[in-house]
């Protein structure tokens, strides 16, 4: 119910704002689970592309959005957003179970591989959870690009501005291999990461986002 009720407020909104250009809308499965995996570079991501597909979703979230700004924090619940400790190992474990449920009730899952905001723009090395997810369900994997939502809301900046993005949705990938296999789970990964590459024109670096972060 908030779930619906938030869309309805909000879809119309940034529609009106950003003029949203969507390109494979037909390439979200209609009914059935299914991981959608997308680059992330600005806080909005998780709000532009719920208001996009005409099926709900569910999205992983950090804490600080549950216990920041009231209007995040509020937004996120609606949506159904799900809170991960990106610090916590076994939080982040607790996460994938939870996506695992999502998925066996048939529902949509998203999921940024990268872990984080890209720090620059650039397409940074996934980790291995879209693969784990993928490989655990038989879900497919739907790649997604987010385009521009950096210049509406760069990194560190508290008021949106004005300018057009785009939604770029690929065919969905399915894969077979072991979950419990480290080569399966980085084959997998890769192959994602390759396909949000394609559609976004990015820049693609092999090195996680976060060490970047940590090293800037």
């Amino acid at each position: 119910m908030l779930y619906r009720v938030a869309k309805t407020i909000s879809g119309p909104v940034m529609r009106a704002l950003w003029r949203p250009r969507v390109e494979g809308r037909e390439h979200v499965p209609p009914l059935g689970p299914a991981i959608l995996a997308s680059n992330h570079l600005s806080v909005v991501d998780s709000y532009i592309l719920p208001a996009v597909l005409t099926r709900p979703m569910r999205f992983v979230a950090k804490n600080e959005y549950f216990t920041g700004n009231r209007l995040i924090a509020s937004w996120v619940r609606a949506m159904g957003s799900m809170p991960i400790d990106r610090e916590n190992v076994s939080a982040a474990q607790a996460m994938l179970d939870s996506a695992v449920e999502v998925l066996k009730a048939g529902e949509l899952f998203g999921i940024y591989p990268e872990g984080t905001r890209s720090p620059d723009g650039r397409l940074y090395r996934g980790k291995i959870g879209v693969a784990w997810l993928t490989l655990t369900t038989g879900a497919p994997v739907v790649p997604i690009a987010m385009l521009g939502t950096e210049k509406v809301l760069p990194p560190g900046a508290s008021v949106p501005r004005i300018h057009r993005i785009g939604v770029r949705i690929g065919a969905p990938m399915t894969f077979t291999g072991d979950p419990a296999r480290a080569a399966d789970r980085r084959m997998v990964t890769d192959q994602v990461m390759e396909a949000i590459r394609e559609l976004s024109g990015q820049e693609y670096v092999p090195r996680y986002a976060a060490s970047v972060k940590d090293s800037a």
